[in-house]
């Protein structure tokens, strides 16, 4: 059996009756030095450095199942770290925190959507940042056509996927999805970014060719 089958039977399993609850993943004992050492970067400084590089904004969302407890509500968190993984076949990728609250729901429905924010969406983030509120309300959207997720309305795009595959990756997993269908505004707004711990707003987008040529590895 290969990844994706391995993947596709731990989703079925976790949508099963007969699974368990799915709880958050404890933070691995994982260390690339010893307890006596020193460790090579230090958190503040880490978080620092790597603050520089802008990233853009995403919700990542899911449909409520019967076996959740906080049914009939569907689930979903504020995410910046998310990547277009793969081509052929068609893959994204998030991370998550292991100690997410909000993931082992997204687990059990075993598929998420990806909803893009843009520009004006800078309260939205913040609403779905929040840990034990209730994150959906008064806020419009509707099933995304693949994973019945919740697509947000008024976003730039929207990635619909299935769960492919998951990995560690130290405090952190690294969710891998089959994307099933997706779709963008034909807008002209400027995406929301996150830069240095704030929201920054990008410069409005400007048509015509490259003022560069893209290199072999673009």
């Amino acid at each position: 059996m290969g990844h994706a089958g391995m993947a596709a039977a731990a989703v079925r399993y976790l949508r099963s009756a007969d699974a368990p609850p799915v709880a958050a993943v404890p933070r691995p004992a994982l260390r690339c030095v010893g307890e006596d050492e020193r460790a090579p970067v230090g958190q503040a400084e880490f978080r620092r450095v790597l603050g520089n590089f802008a990233t853009g904004v995403a919700v990542v969302t899911a449909p409520a199942t019967d076996d959740d407890p906080q049914a009939p509500a569907p689930a979903g968190f504020a995410c910046q770290s998310f990547s277009s993984l793969s081509l052929d076949p068609p893959l994204v990728a998030f991370m998550v925190g292991r100690t997410s609250t909000t993931w082992p729901r997204i687990a059990r429905a075993g598929v998420f959507c990806v909803n893009v924010l843009s520009a004006g969406q800078g309260e939205l983030c913040r609403a779905f940042a929040v840990s034990g509120a209730d994150k959906f309300a008064g806020v419009s959207y509707d099933a995304a056509p693949a994973s019945g997720s919740p697509r947000l309305a008024g976003t730039l795009a929207w990635i619909d996927c299935t769960i492919h595959a998951v990995h560690t990756g130290g405090d952190h997993l690294i969710v891998v999805g089959r994307v099933d269908a997706l779709g963008a505004n034909d807008t002209d707004e400027p995406p929301l970014l996150f830069h240095k711990g704030r929201f920054l707003q990008a410069a409005p987008i400007t048509r015509g060719p490259l003022p560069f040529a893209p290199g072999p590895g673009a």
